[in-house]
């Protein structure tokens, strides 16, 4: 195919919108009629309700609706669900929490919510908060992730005995054990991967509407996956039939893992929004956030390479302690196992084993973030590599050279889930210690050391999977359909939050079918308008989103065959396709696609195989994932007077395969 668009730095035709200050946020779109809605939460890690007077509050002015998790409205509600199950160490599964959407009895977490007030203002719901009168009874606690096994730790729960969710175990420990007998060398570190918040821009919101003839609800709310929230929201918790829950996905300010599913608030702004016949709004302030919105990381972990006399690497050991928190979020389990994979990364390890313990702790349920397990294993691997280089008196680089995956080796299997399909790592480390003038080093720590400072330099060779699981399973959908004025719109089932979705995805659809970017509209975000997504996670989009437009792009020329043929009064199978235009081949007579879209709603029926109109839709899931991988090279100064640290040189060779839109690239 001959590429006009792809691989072009077409601008943003979202950033008009954007740069202008005309995006449509959730908060944007509430009506001047819409109540807000405000959370009352635990200031307890772990904590016993006595009780909740919510009579003052509730006469408070302006006050329309007090829900607590003893109201009949709540105590009705399903309660959230974790979509992956584990193995406790008894082989059976893992005891899933009660996660409502208000606590009852008791709190297991600061910010754990408690009650629900909706009011004319958000100033008029907090005065009422106020007057809510709550009895507590605290209770011992444990947040700190290494003690959470400890016998004498507090138990979150008494159904996971020393606070155990789950054990998961991957690779061969058998080969590891006796790999480890004949090494010449071992090396071990011991780290904590601290929590971490996402802090999005905008963050979390909600905003509901109720309506009473048709008994069914409308959220909006800035998610990165509206199937999967309404599917959630729907079937799980509210207990409704899926098609009485719209989900509408508007601009979202930062996503980053943190809004894939949906949280308390949405569904009491959905169940308020139906008591008070109002709509209801919520957004989350930057202080409450920190306290309610889903952590991630938070792991203990213990890495040991072995390697043999010339240092090659012969075994690799990880044990790591994940932090689950109080409750299971809908993909809370999946960070922590299912990304085990890139342990591997870019060297030839011959065995590799892995124990995964999930605990359960008195802190926020942590969620997917920004890799989801992929910086974790990354930096298992990498700074086990380091530390073995600095006690075997080797240099880190040629250790790393030493073991890499080489470009004539792949396909490579790593023996340890993952399937690499190319990579040219030692390329790529090359690239970038040129880029980051590696050897010109000590003479820049020489230089800082004459000012008093300390100067360091580090490297890592990341690579991570996208478009995964391994399996090829999470399918998407799309639909491309051409109007009568020959304009084609694309409704796809990924959503884009800042990585400008709207314009790679019309320069994909304008080369497969020939058209002009400009006349390819591109929509997402809106259970209604196509019926399956699976959303924006994972770095699956760009993957994802293009498999499935390319099959569904091919079925739209098919078709559209047929109707020039009927046009050109030829056979299908002497029509041709190149470039926007059908050709009957032998001759001069063509027809442009715009004009075929156009001719599929004028020509008589039985022209049109008793179909008119030229739309298209697919479910497709990508065969396999793609491995995108890289070098990357810090230098930081450390002042040893304040400890302040400064990064004073950043150097970054990725390979991320054939690239849509430079420009996208760059930016990101």
């Amino acid at each position: 195919m001959n590429y006009r668009f792809i691989g072009k730095s077409l601008p943003r035709s979202e950033d008009i919108r954007l740069i202008q200050g005309r995006g449509r946020y959730t908060a944007d779109l509430a009506p001047p009629s819409a109540a807000r809605l405000f959370m009352v939460r635990s200031p307890y890690a772990a904590a016993r309700i006595v009780s909740i007077d919510a009579s003052a509050a509730r006469a408070m002015p302006g006050v329309l609706l007090v829900l607590t998790g003893d109201s009949p409205e709540v105590a009705s509600l399903g309660t959230f669900t974790s979509k992956l199950r584990r193995k406790t160490p008894d082989g059976k599964p893992n005891f899933e929490p009660p996660y409502r959407t208000l606590a009852r009895d008791r709190v297991q977490f600061v910010g754990d919510p408690v009650a629900a007030i909706i009011a004319e203002t958000l100033d008029q719901a907090k005065d009422a908060a106020e007057a809510l009168r709550i009895e507590w009874e605290p209770l011992p606690a444990i947040t700190e992730t290494k003690r959470a096994l400890d016998p004498d730790a507090p138990q979150v729960w008494p159904e996971a005995p020393r606070n155990i969710c789950f054990v998961f175990e991957a690779g061969d420990e058998a080969a590891v054990n006796a790999a480890f007998a004949k090494a010449k060398h071992t090396v071990s570190v011991t780290y904590d991967i601290s929590r971490v918040t996402a802090a999005p821009m905008e963050t979390r919101a909600a905003l509901a509407f109720y309506d009473p003839a048709a008994e069914a609800w409308t959220l909006y709310a800035p998610v990165q996956n509206p199937h999967a929230v309404r599917e959630e929201a729907a079937d799980k918790v509210l207990r409704i039939a899926g098609n009485r829950l719209r989900v509408i996905s508007p601009d979202v300010g930062g996503g980053f893992g943190l809004k894939e599913v949906p949280g308390p608030e949405s569904i009491l702004a959905l169940v308020g929004a139906r008591l008070i016949d109002r709509p209801v709004l919520w957004v989350a302030e930057r202080s409450e956030a920190f306290a309610s919105d889903f952590h991630a990381r938070d792991n203990h972990s213990t890495a040991t390479l072995a390697l043999d006399a010339e240092g090659r690497f012969l075994a690799l050991r990880v044990d790591t302690i994940a932090n689950i928190g109080a409750y299971i979020s809908l993909n809370g389990l999946n960070s922590s196992t299912n990304n085990l994979g890139g342990l591997s990364g870019v060297y030839r390890t011959p065995a590799i084993f892995t124990r995964v313990t999930g605990v359960f702790t008195n802190t926020q349920p942590t969620a997917p973030y920004r890799g989801a397990g992929r910086p974790e294993a990354t930096y298992a691997i990498e700074r086990v590599i380091d530390v073995a280089a600095r006690r075997l008196g080797m240099d880190p680089v040629e250790l790393r050279r030493k073991n890499m995956i080489a470009p004539s080796q792949m396909p490579y299997d790593t023996g340890f889930i993952f399937t690499y399909d190319s990579g040219e790592f030692e390329r790529n480390m090359d690239d970038a210690l040129a880029l980051g003038d590696w050897a010109g080093f000590p003479q820049r720590r020489k230089e800082a050391a004459a000012r008093g400072k300390l100067r360091g330099i580090g490297l890592s060779n990341p690579i991570e999977i996208s478009a995964g699981p391994v399996t090829g399973t999470l399918s998407e959908s799309a639909e491309i359909r051409f109007d009568s004025t020959g304009s084609v719109t694309v409704t796809i089932g990924t959503h884009s939050h800042g990585q400008g979705h709207e314009t790679s995805f019309a320069q994909i659809v304008a080369d497969l079918l020939g058209l002009e970017p400009e006349h390819v509209k591109v929509r997402y975000g809106d259970t209604e308008l196509i019926e399956h997504g699976t959303g924006s996670f994972g770095s699956r989009s760009a993957v994802a989103g293009s498999v499935v437009l390319i099959k569904t792009a091919d079925r739209i020329i098919a078709r559209a065959k047929r109707i020039a043929a009927a046009h050109l009064e030829a056979s299908p199978d002497d029509i041709t396709f190149e470039d926007g235009i059908f050709r009957v081949v032998g001759t001069d007579k063509q027809v442009g696609l715009r004009e075929v879209a156009r001719l599929a709603y004028t020509l008589r029926p039985s022209e049109l195989d008793g179909e008119h109109g030229l739309a298209a839709k697919m479910m497709v899931a990508p065969a396999r994932p793609t491995f995108p991988n890289g070098c990357h090279i810090c230098e930081v100064e450390i002042d040893p007077e304040t400890g302040a640290c400064a990064i004073v040189r950043y150097s970054v060779v990725d390979d991320v395969g054939r690239i849509i839109n430079p420009m996208l690239v760059e930016g990101q």
